[in-house]
């Protein structure tokens, strides 16, 4: 059979290989995922029984696409204390953030169109985007965000009508973009007629320092739509992301919902409103960010005290993940498939975190959802891989930080 173009594009992603490298026995710093250990089960479990004893006769019935009012009330209000101008009508719940990504590549993408994506970015959206073929815009990143110079001679010389940022811990590099970018941002934006589309899946998850606002709250002409996921603070499995953007956006992308599923499950929407009237979420995301924090800290400390000389690393204040850069030439991918797979450890490489693969001598780690002691051990394991390897490569003399 002759499948169309657009699942070649997506099965070229490289989501197959991060899932096959966290197979069992592997510690995996691969997968972004959130300690199933930290879920609420019980709470949630409570709830989705409480919905079913309510006396809602519409719980499995059809609903708006918009999703479920009361949640959406709890969300705007939680959006507005966030420094999002909002209200309930302006908010669609989505099957994770993840297809909100979808649906904003959808409403602005044809074949061909100008993207800017950072350099790294989520591999989740490239997939996503890949679908409509554009043309892809690589904007290095800095320690505090998008290189916005790189980003001004972009917009200068392409017709470009989208730019993908993720700007709280961002995925992958665990890097925070600074108030000035992001106010710059929206300058440019608004000077060559640009949508941001916004992924904050991580901004709750912040360990140190003062949250900045979103750049949706500098939004003055209805360019910026903004993405949020329950994923991360309550559980992945619930499939349940939200949206908001200016009218003109926003009704598009209600449109393009409601022909790709019709609406998120009303089950699982009213379930998630009745946790939230019955338990503390900021109280739970606390407790979520005390653990992530630990980890990392694990993470950072034994990267310090095994790494080689040549590698370097960033030390978020949030999210999942940090950056490893290896001396130039290195290839992640392969040292990845030869030396740490078969030695049962695995990490991202930054070939598949950017659309031109160029980028070869990186590699994502998470450590959100591996216990202390095999962040310890895998990290161990890595660096005296990395050791031999660059010794092999270059003749590098042996250098362990004790």
């Amino acid at each position: 059979m002759k499948l169309a173009n657009r699942t070649k594009k997506t099965s070229n992603s490289g989501l197959d290989e991060i899932f096959a490298a966290s197979g069992p026995g592997v510690i995996s710093f691969a997968g972004g995922y959130p300690d199933q250990q930290l879920f609420p089960k019980q709470e949630l479990e409570k709830a989705f029984s409480s919905s079913f004893q309510s006396s809602n006769s519409n719980l499995l019935q059809y609903n708006s696409s918009l999703g479920y009012l009361p949640l959406r009330d709890k969300l705007a209000q939680r959006l507005q204390d966030d420094g999002i101008v909002v209200n309930a009508d302006s908010i669609m719940l989505t099957q994770g953030a993840q297809q909100g990504i979808d649906l904003a590549a959808r409403l602005l993408l044809d074949k061909g169109d100008g993207i800017v994506v950072e350099a790294p970015t989520y591999l989740g959206a490239l997939a996503a985007f890949d679908v409509y073929e554009p043309t892809y815009y690589e904007v290095s990143m800095d320690n505090d965000g998008m290189n916005i110079e790189a980003l001004r001679k972009v917009l200068m010389s392409h017709q470009v009508k989208m730019i993908y940022t993720v700007p709280d811990f961002q995925n992958p590099t665990g890097t925070v973009m600074s108030l000035e970018k992001r106010k710059a941002l929206i300058k440019l934006a608004n000077d060559y007629d640009v949508v941001i589309l916004e992924d904050g899946p991580y901004r709750n998850l912040r360990y140190k320092g003062e949250s900045l606002p979103p750049i949706k709250h500098f939004d003055t002409q209805g360019r910026v739509i903004f993405l949020g996921s329950f994923s991360k603070i309550l559980a992945p499995g619930l499939r349940l992301g939200w949206l908001t953007a200016g009218p003109e956006l926003f009704s598009g992308l209600v449109a393009l919902k409601g022909g790709s599923d019709v609406e998120s499950s009303n089950l699982t929407m009213a379930s998630v409103n009745v946790y939230l009237e019955e338990n503390d979420l900021d109280e739970h995301i606390a407790t979520v960010r005390s653990t992530y924090k630990r980890r990392k800290d694990v993470m950072i400390e034994s990267l310090q005290h095994f790494l080689p000389s040549g590698v370097s690393y960033t030390n978020p204040d949030g999210g999942f993940f940090l950056w490893l850069t290896m001396p130039a030439g290195f290839d992640s991918t392969e040292f990845l498939k030869n030396n740490l797979i078969p030695n049962k450890v695995s990490f991202v490489p930054s070939a598949n975190l950017m659309p031109s693969k160029k980028l070869k001598n990186a590699a994502r780690l998470s450590f959100s959802n591996v216990s202390e002691e095999d962040i310890r051990s895998g990290i161990q394991t890595m660096s005296q891989l990395l050791s031999a390897k660059l010794i092999s490569m270059k003749g590098i003399k042996k250098h362990v930080k004790q």
